[in-house]
């Protein structure tokens, strides 16, 4: 590990106060962060993906954070060799390199080295698939996925048309699965000397409230706003139109459903994915897990990154 650059990631469900904790833990370790959230990459839509604001940050360098138009299609091997770049430039200043979001592709994806082969493109393929989305729905999409590679479709919720749309390209393309291809790509060890700590509430009840109140002060923030932006452009921001926090409230700028009810469905559609974030970072390796609610928690984090084992819980 000695040759190795050392990161430290700061990952976990969502509401779970990564973005505070990551601001000390930089202040502490002299480190700057780089975003590991699949959304907060796009400019104009921060209230919804929680972006830490100017004040939030104390001046702390964030990368890789508000930088990409709605418009733009960004992968996850874009991801990770942007991510990639900013760790050689911040480690080569003498900096620690912080991941901080809850986005487990990215993080994964990032640890593990996995080698991206350069994608390929068909348009016609895409525009078929695309017409068959928009012409049946995602339900038998995603059925024929589970059907093709059920390992990584259980790691998909249903409603995430970029990355099923994309597994099934692949397959059509190159006869190969999504899950056979990243295995494929695996090195046979880590790039990096990396410390991963999930950070969560052993008391589910408590994150879940969390939750909740996180979304009334979204609301109450201007979220509304930034979802009537995504809704009027959503033919071309296609990656915000199916992010949590925007389309649940497309049927109440469609008339059909009411402001309260829209709301609920968003905290439910939030503690979803939050199971399922703790689903994933459940199968990560070499994980160290954080209970937040912990005055001691940005201590046990510190000891983790500085090997000390007994900081682990």
């Amino acid at each position: 590990m000695a040759d190795k650059v050392k990161i430290l990631v700061l990952t976990g469900p969502t509401a779970t106060g990564k973005t505070s904790m990551s601001i000390r833990l930089a202040q502490k370790l002299g480190g700057e962060i780089i975003c590991a959230d699949s959304m907060q990459i796009y400019k104009y839509l921060s209230v919804g993906t929680a972006k830490a604001t100017p004040e939030e940050m104390q001046g702390i360098p964030h990368h890789l954070m508000d930088f990409l138009e709605p418009t733009e299609r960004f992968s996850v091997a874009d991801y990770v060799e942007a991510a990639n770049e900013c760790i050689r430039d911040i480690s080569a200043r003498g900096r620690v390199p912080i991941l901080v979001g809850g986005t487990g592709l990215y993080i994964d994806s990032l640890v593990k080295g996995i080698r991206f082969e350069r994608e390929q493109y068909d348009p016609h393929l895409r525009e078929r698939l695309e017409r068959e989305l928009r012409e049946r729905g995602i339900e038998p999409l995603f059925a024929r996925l589970k059907a093709i590679d059920p390992e990584y479709a259980e790691k998909l919720h249903p409603n995430n048309h970029v990355r099923v749309l994309r597994a099934l390209e692949l397959y059509e393309q190159t006869g190969r699965t999504m899950t056979q291809q990243r295995a494929d790509s695996v090195p046979p060890e880590r790039p990096y000397d990396d410390t991963v700590v999930v950070l969560s509430y052993p008391d589910r009840a408590q994150l879940y409230s969390r939750i909740d109140r996180r979304v009334d002060a979204m609301t109450e923030n201007g979220l509304l706003d930034e979802a009537r932006l995504v809704f009027d452009h959503r033919d071309s921001y296609r990656t915000a139109a199916q992010a949590i926090g925007y389309k649940e409230f497309f049927p109440f700028f469609e008339g059909t459903a009411e402001l309260s009810a829209c709301v609920e469905k968003l905290k439910q559609a939030s503690r979803n994915y939050a199971k399922r974030q703790l689903t994933w970072f459940s199968g990560m390796e070499n994980v160290c897990w954080v209970d937040a609610a912990s005055p001691a928690a940005e201590q046990v984090i510190s000891d983790c990154f500085n090997g000390k084992e007994t900081a682990a819980s």
